[in-house]
């Protein structure tokens, strides 16, 4: 039986780009379902399957209305909706294997709000004229290929067609290429790690593994986190140890690492069982020295490498810190611990390092002290966050928390 793609458009306008992908694809054997989202109008080029009507209805809105207004940004924002409700359902239902769209910010808007509902591993393809960009607004922490269309999304010309085609061949590729069979997959922790923290989170994984997990690393730059808290939502992790919770740093002082004011949310919402410790709070990151913001330059900072500055949190910055670790574990509705490794939090963060602070760190630990719920342990571990000591007592207190297997 022939695979299907699903090709999530504006077909009123971008019909003959999507006729010519259609084709392509049709060549190499895959079906085609096609869910146009043009508010416009229909798609003289080929039969639509979801037509806009429904599209608008899905996302809580009339289409006639929509034509009626003309607020194009309402318009978007409507079948973005549509198109993520959409979306998954059909996927669920056996529909489609993989997912195609083309267009400019609108349609990458739309096309990408429908891909970010679906599950890691769905083959994604955007082309999209916003690719080179910084496009994290759009594709979230999904598996999203986005591809460059080098001219404007716009009829079809020599490079429009090369770049087209290429597209479809990639995705009709990964639609194709038979999917990777685990025959013993174990539940998967997610593990949260920087580079000041990789000793605590490799004892910490073989630990696990020895228990019969499956560490998964996240690397705390941001993107790592994001990820990481949409994988925990999607139900795919049995438990997190966020060893490296420095996002969080980066997120109140304007770091380049910030994962979002959301980040630390999902276990707590899911029940997932988790252990929150403070690595890396002690550092905020920023590029190269001159990109450092006016407001810090008579701060402690230690620039590690060319592009790279780090910047010691100060005693206020760990006081709110510990209000936010506390505030984000209380709202857990599963099990959930905190650890903290009382001779330091990161690499820096040691007796004789650039970061030593045990006052800022004291900061942060009362701070947790006065505001964390009663129920939720707080547990002081004698040792720096990359001893052994403190690794074997971060899987010893998870390991705790999860279902007999």
């Amino acid at each position: 039986m022939a695979k299907t793609v699903l090709l999530i458009g504006a077909f009123d306008s971008k019909g003959a780009e999507y006729d010519f992908v259609r084709q392509r694809l049709q060549a190499a054997g895959l079906e085609t379902l096609c869910l146009n989202w043009g508010v416009l109008g229909g798609c003289e080029h080929f039969p639509v399957d979801i037509d806009a009507v429904e599209v608008a209805a899905a996302g809580g809105a009339d289409i006639e209305a929509l034509r009626k207004a003309g607020d194009q940004e309402a318009a978007v924002a409507a079948m973005a909706r549509g198109a993520a409700a959409l979306a998954p359902a059909l996927y669920d239902k056996g529909r489609f294997d993989g997912v195609f769209a083309l267009g400019k910010a609108r349609g990458t808007s739309v096309a990408a709000a429908a891909m970010r509902a679906l599950p890691l591993g769905v083959p994604k393809v955007i082309v999209s004229t916003l690719a080179g960009s910084d496009t994290s607004a759009f594709l979230g922490a999904k598996d999203i290929n986005i591809f460059p269309s080098v001219v404007d999304v716009s009829g079809l010309n020599a490079i429009s067609r090369a770049i087209l085609a290429q597209a479809a061949a990639a995705l009709a590729g990964m639609v194709a290429a038979e999917p990777v069979r685990e025959t013993d997959a174990k539940p998967i922790i997610a593990i949260t790690m920087f580079g000041q923290t990789r000793p605590c989170v490799e004892r910490c994984k073989k630990a696990l593994s020895e228990a019969g997990y499956d560490g998964l690393v996240f690397h705390a730059t941001g993107s790592g986190g994001r990820t990481m808290e949409s994988m925990v939502a999607d139900g795919a992790i049995a438990g997190v140890l966020d060893i490296t919770t420095t996002e969080l740093a980066d997120e109140l002082c304007g770091g380049v690492f910030s994962a979002g004011p959301e980040r630390l949310e999902a276990a707590g919402k899911a029940g997932v069982p988790q252990v929150i410790v403070p690595g890396c709070l002690d550092m905020v990151n920023f590029g190269a020295p001159d990109t450092v913001p006016a407001a810090y330059h008579a701060r402690q900072l230690h620039a590690g490498k060319p592009t790279v500055t780090l910047m010691r949190t100060d005693v206020a910055e760990n006081e709110q810190l510990g209000r936010i670790l506390a505030e984000k574990a209380n709202a857990a509705q599963g099990p959930v611990a905190v650890l903290i490794p009382l001779q330091g939090w990161s690499r820096f963060d040691a007796n004789g390092g650039p970061f030593w602070c045990p006052e800022a760190d004291r900061a942060a630990i009362e701070a947790l002290r006065a505001h964390l719920r009663p129920d939720i342990p707080l547990i002081e571990v004698a040792a720096h966050i990359n001893d052994e000591t403190f690794a074997a007592a971060a899987v010893k207190t998870l390991l705790g928390m999860l279902p007999d297997r």
